[in-house]
């Protein structure tokens, strides 16, 4: 049965507006930290006309970056994905939570060193880009760190050794606490999902990077040059997007295309300043 794109997806209708949503209330909004899975696609499906969507956007003269918890692909990767779907994307314009696990890391140890990484390769190269070296063996020269994330290979061996690690007294880094994430066929584990196996096996809770940690937000912030007051955040999960919002005094902007429900909005508290269907919509 051939699968319906995102975009068509059936979503409540509540907000009917003759012109931006987001200009008619928030005038002061200068940049926007935009999510990805959930909010511009489900893995290979856009969720709407993406390039449609950026021309408004960028009439509109908003400054915007891409804030994803997603360690799983490279800047290279990323790059490849948004000219699949028809936009560009230069460095500046991303962050995710490797790029932010590697500049933690820079900034605790500034002179590199060998990390044991629970994650993909992206994650690795990530962090090798930044000094920071994975190395299989754990008894090889002592690891600085132990890192965890989205891991598409997780095994019981590498729980055992990044726990063995961990009880040992070396730090432990999550890249975020993201349980699930969503795809056309629903909502698969995610980077959540292992850092809490290894959290388990170690009896160790992990220092999380990813929103809705303040880090993540300041280091984008930094590179808007704009105030959290001038920065909308966007984004489908309330536990991160909008958590991490609020908490960094930033308005927040709810879709409903990815992992939260209408349902569980109403219930946040506060509630998500605007909550809108699609990214279409909060542009249209």
């Amino acid at each position: 049965m051939k699968q319906k794109n995102a975009g068509d997806r059936k979503l409540p209708a509540f907000i009917h507006k003759e012109k931006s949503l987001l200009l008619e209330k928030y005038p002061e909004i200068k940049a926007l930290l935009i999510d990805m899975d959930g909010v511009l696609w489900h893995d290979t499906e856009p969720i709407g006309n993406l390039p449609e969507i950026f021309k408004k956007i960028n009439s509109y003269g908003y400054k915007y970056l891409f804030l994803t918890n997603n360690a799983t692909k490279t800047f290279e990767d990323y790059q490849k994905k948004f000219k699949g779907f028809g936009l560009s994307l230069i460095k500046d314009q991303l962050l995710n939570s490797s790029m932010a696990t590697a500049a933690y890391l820079r900034h605790k140890f500034p002179l590199g060193g060998n990390v044991y990484v629970v994650g993909s390769d992206a994650l690795k190269s990530t962090l090798a880009e930044n000094g920071f070296f994975h190395v299989e063996d754990v008894q090889a020269p002592e690891a600085v760190a132990v890192i965890a994330g989205l891991d598409f290979d997780m095994t019981y061996e590498k729980i055992k050794s990044a726990a063995l690690l961990i009880r040992k007294g070396v730090p432990f880094i999550g890249t975020n606490y993201d349980v699930t994430y969503p795809t056309p066929n629903g909502l698969y584990p995610g980077a959540g999902t292992i850092v809490r196996a290894v959290e388990a096996a170690a009896e160790k809770d992990a220092i999380i990077i990813g929103k809705p940690k303040p880090a993540m937000f300041k280091m984008a912030i930094e590179k808007l040059l704009t105030s959290p007051r001038e920065t909308l955040v966007i984004g489908d999960r309330i536990d991160t997007d909008i958590a991490g919002a609020q908490g960094f005094g930033c308005p927040s902007a709810l879709v409903l295309s990815g992992v939260s429900s209408l349902e569980q909005a109403k219930k946040w508290s506060p509630s998500p300043d605007i909550i809108v269907n699609s990214l279409d919509d909060l542009m249209s």
